[in-house]
């Protein structure tokens, strides 16, 4: 990830394009809530509770706000007007020519319900702009768009640890309907409530029948379709690790194809997780099932290629999808994995790796299964065109697009980069010839779920925008603003703070570029003791690079907290960069005193700077409880919360050490100067006695050495190594990889 400043294309100079001027709470956005269609009513109910500026009310409840402007609002549906197409037109071009008695009035047109939602929002943004308190603001309130897409969505991890409180998710639906995207996937492996299975979901937080049932009332008074996402093959270890799904294994992460028992529990969990919901799609996963066919598969039924075991569990799964009525999707990846005999990504856009070359493949492939290609790390639009080309020769004519937020295995979205991705295969997706009618863009939550997923919002808005323009394109002013109206915070300042995970020389982004660093994340949970990774990034200042992006997001949330409530969420970041502050290259300098046996110093940095930085992981692990607690349910927290514990044991066995060490060196070299006094203070006549004395001293000496663990520090002792070459910090790691450079047993 790079500053912006370094990166050649001007739509994603976020930072310092155009300066969006925000106006505060000058207009107020009015409607009367008896006169809406009655399909908007309880949907306009709910935005206005949720507006972040407070300046969306009904007029029959209205109270003086004390706003200078007041735009009127009215909804008309329009059969008239293509699907997805909405029209915005205002009575008067600025709000100084209305005549008296009258009153600014803007009228909404449209044909899908979602889109009122959308002018809604881009009403909430046109809000935030300056340009509202000139002579002529008419484009902000008069203007058309089209959606590019029948479906524009959402899917959202809960599975990994994190499973959204039902606040989190109407939050989350509330900003999707203001910007547009009309379809909310919940990415669910266990975690929905299945009849009689009471070790499905166990302990992890799993969602109700009637939760569901809500969130789907929820999303339908705002015009979006709720559509299930679970797993049919793969991505099962949470149950599988139980004796009582012992028998539906083939590994530790696969379900037993050919077997009976098997798929009465797969219509089981059909049923389950379709029954809640008004819609007739359901995404049935199978992506990622490696081992397939090679565990308890091959004890029990032999072997089979493993390309026609996976097909023919797909026709199974589908004649149950027929049966009930469903519209089945899976994720794409095994089809052309199992073709390459490769399970890794490379075997999945390998562009020479094309499984339709394989007549009997596409032959028994269903004809109504619809595919999702899945591309989070591209950044050309070419490389998914050619994809989508082969999915096509599948047999999958109007395949679907997954973008990625880059929110897996980090604190905050790795926004940049998403930007760039995204870009690409939006582009892919609206080019005709490509075939592509439903798209949308996931946020995972791997390694733990510890990114505050609302990170993503900026990216959202950024998607949103691009599924409302034909054009390769967006507008950013346009964009900024949207942001900061319908979500209540500073877009630059949401994407500044995506630089915990860049560093002051910069990782910028090419077309050779296919991930995000996770710096912030690998330097947090790096053992601190042993600090193994600062080879990686012993030539970078990171302690001023975090020093400035903590005192920047700190400012970001203080002064701001009229203007951009939303801003709030910053402080988790601005923590963050503040323990890093701290906790970078803090061992290079205790490492300096300690061999330089100064134990001043070595005192002074355990008593200033490591005692500092205890005390602010302490902060941040407040705070990102505070945050986990108020968007998730509490189960899951627990596999955080150990992290954090582990880091605040390994902190205070550091500083016990240190403090030890540098009591033992000065009472060593107290008892040298005792002893050196008392043989300087000895008989001249006897010196054969003080020989022997000093002999003794040494002997004891030594002894104490070995019997005090406190006379040395080993693991400053150690020298380090450089463990990546030529990554620097360019790297993706997990905790395990890093809480120890050890692997246990």
């Amino acid at each position: 990830m790079a500053d912006f400043d370094s990166i050649p294309r001007d739509h994603l100079m976020f930072n310092h394009a155009v300066p969006l001027h925000v106006a505060t709470n000058h207009v107020l956005l009015i409607t009367d809530c008896l006169q809406l269609p009655v399909e908007l009513q309880d949907g306009v109910s709910k935005i206005m509770k949720y507006a972040p500026h407070k300046n969306f009310v009904d007029e029959g409840a209205m109270q003086d706000n004390g706003a200078e402007y007041r735009w009127h609002l009215s909804f008309g549906y329009d059969q008239e007007l293509r699907p997805g197409q909405l029209v915005v037109t205002s009575n008067y071009s600025s709000y100084k020519d209305i005549a008296t008695g009258d009153r600014f009035e803007v009228y909404v047109r449209y044909h899908r319900k979602l889109e009122a939602f959308r002018a809604i929002g881009r009403l909430l943004g046109a809000a935030r702009d300056l340009l509202v308190l000139t002579d002529d603001h008419g484009p902000l309130v008069n203007f058309s768009e089209q959606a590019q897409f029948d479906t524009q969505g959402v899917m959202v991890d809960c599975s990994r640890n994190g499973v959204l409180r039902l606040e989190s998710v109407n939050t989350l639906l509330c900003n999707m309907a203001l910007m547009g995207l009309s379809m909310l996937q919940l990415y669910t492996e266990d975690t929905y409530e299945v009849e009689g299975e009471p070790l499905f979901g166990y302990l992890r937080g799993r969602y109700s029948q009637r939760e569901l049932a809500t969130i789907d009332d929820f999303a339908f008074d705002l015009g979006i379709e709720v559509i299930p996402c679970i797993q049919t093959l793969g991505h099962l270890g949470q149950i599988l690790q139980w004796p009582h799904y012992a028998h539906l294994r083939d590994n530790t992460e696969v379900l037993l194809a050919e077997s009976e028992t098997t798929y009465e529990f797969i219509e089981k969990l059909i049923k389950a997780a379709a029954g809640p919901f008004r819609s007739k799609r359901i995404h049935l996963g199978m992506d990622e099932a490696h081992g397939l066919g090679d565990g308890r598969y091959r004890q029990i039924f032999g072997y089979k290629e493993p390309t026609r075991i996976f097909v023919e569990h797909l026709q199974r799964v589908n004649e149950i999808c027929t049966r009930l009525g469903l519209q089945p999707m899976i994720w794409s990846d095994m089809l052309f994995c199992l073709a390459a005999k490769n399970n890794t990504l490379q075997g999945y856009y390998d562009e020479n790796n094309n499984p339709a070359e394989a007549p009997e493949l596409v032959e028994s492939m269903p004809p109504n299964m619809e595919l999702v290609f899945w591309d989070y790390y591209h950044t050309s639009p070419d490389i998914y065109a050619q994809k989508l080309q082969q999915h096509r020769e599948l047999g999958c004519q109007q395949p679907w697009i997954a973008s990625g937020a880059w929110t897996w295995s980090r604190f905050w979205t790795g926004l940049p980069f998403t930007f760039e991705s995204v870009r690409a295969s939006t582009i892919a997706a609206k080019h005709k010839d490509n075939g592509v009618r439903n798209v949308f863009i996931t946020i995972w939550g791997d390694e733990g779920n510890e990114c505050d997923i609302f990170s993503s919002f900026p990216a959202l808005c950024y998607y949103a925008e691009h599924g409302y323009t034909d054009q390769d394109e967006v507008n950013i002013p346009l964009l900024k603003r949207n942001f900061e109206g319908i979500c209540g915070a500073s877009f630059d300042d949401w994407v500044f703070a995506s630089k915990i995970d860049d560093t002051p020389s910069g990782n910028p982004i090419t077309i050779r570029t296919h991930y995000v660093p996770n710096i912030s994340k690998w330097l947090l949970w790096e053992d601190p003791f042993l600090s193994f990774l600062s080879p990686q990034y012993v030539d970078e200042d990171l302690e001023s690079h975090y020093g400035a992006i903590a005192a920047h997001l700190f400012d970001a949330i203080e002064d701001k907290r009229d203007t951009h409530p939303f801003n709030a969420r910053l402080e988790l970041p601005a923590r963050l960069a503040l323990v890093l502050s701290l906790k970078c290259h803090l061992r290079q300098r205790l490492v300096e005193a300690y061999r330089n046996r100064d134990y001043e110093t070595l005192y002074d940095l355990a008593q200033g700077r490591l005692t500092r930085l205890r005390e602010e992981v302490d902060r941040l692990w407040r705070c990102h409880r505070s945050l986990w607690m108020k968007m998730n349910k509490p189960f899951g927290w627990e596999t955080l919360e150990l992290r954090y514990g582990g880091l605040r044991a390994r902190l205070e066995t550091m500083y016990d050490h240190i403090i030890a060490h540098v009591q033992c060196m000065l009472m060593r070299k107290e008892q040298q100067q005792q002893q050196q006094h008392q043989n300087m203070g000895g008989e001249e006549d006897n010196n054969g006695n003080n020989e022997e004395r000093r002999r003794s001293s040494s002997v004891a000496e030594e002894l104490l050495d070995e019997e005090n663990v406190h006379w040395r520090i080993p693991e400053f002792d150690a020298d380090l190594e450089c463990l990546f070459y030529g990554s620097r910090t360019n790297l993706l790691l997990d905790y395990a990889r890093v809480a120890t450079p050890s692997r246990p047993g």
